[in-house]
């Protein structure tokens, strides 16, 4: 699990006005989690809109794949102040998963739910106008289930727990509600480059 105590490394010059406060420049791609990978089978694979309890739409993994597909390249930034520059993902925007199930935004807040029984809250705000995708490529390859494949949620201007790994659906809800992190201190909402990491950041 992830503590406190990181210490920060010595950025490159060249890092400049990329990367946030209190972070380093990693080459790797660090895997970080709160257990084993989950076990998820493609055939079975299945991503729900939900308001409350009450689905609005699922997807099957051909019918996910067969949606309009999002590019995005950029830099990531984890809450364990490592940043990567330039990753290149892949998949379906957010706009285009309103778009498919033909409604708009019910509330202002969600919650992204994965295979695992991870949560992390999103507001919507931070995920429409293309701000954020369902990736399932990255870097022109399905993504490695240690970093969340088969399906991730890409939310790449937030600390990277809110791109919550092996996702299957989205919840709307009525209030900000806390996810996993969030009930043990970490921020609401996350911001690298206002160094929001924990609870009274």
């Amino acid at each position: 699990m992830v503590t406190r105590g990181f210490v920060g490394r010595r950025q490159p010059p060249e890092a400049g006005a990329r990367i946030p406060p209190g972070q380093y420049l990693t080459e790797d791609f660090p895997i970080l989690q709160i257990g084993p990978n989950p076990t998820v089978d493609l055939a079975t694979w299945r991503f729900t809109l939900r308001e409350g309890s009450r689905p609005i739409k699922t997807w099957s993994w051909e019918e996910f794949e067969a949606l309009p597909r999002t590019t995005w390249q950029g830099d990531i930034h984890c809450v364990t102040k490592w940043s990567k520059f330039d990753t290149a993902w892949e998949g379906v925007s957010f706009d285009d998963l309103l778009a498919d199930a033909g409604i708009a935004a019910p509330t202002a807040f969600l919650l992204a739910e994965s295979f695992d029984d991870y949560t992390t809250n999103v507001p919507v705000a931070d995920l429409v106008n293309g701000r954020a995708m369902v990736a399932t490529r990255y870097a022109g390859q399905p993504i490695h289930p240690d970093h969340g494949g088969p399906a991730r949620l890409l939310v790449p201007h937030l600390y990277f727990w809110k791109s919550a790994k092996w996702v299957k659906g989205l919840r709307f809800t009525q209030t900000d509600t806390a996810g996993f992190w969030e009930l043990r201190g970490y921020h609401m909402y996350g911001d690298p480059w206002r160094e929001q990491r924990y609870t009274g950041d």
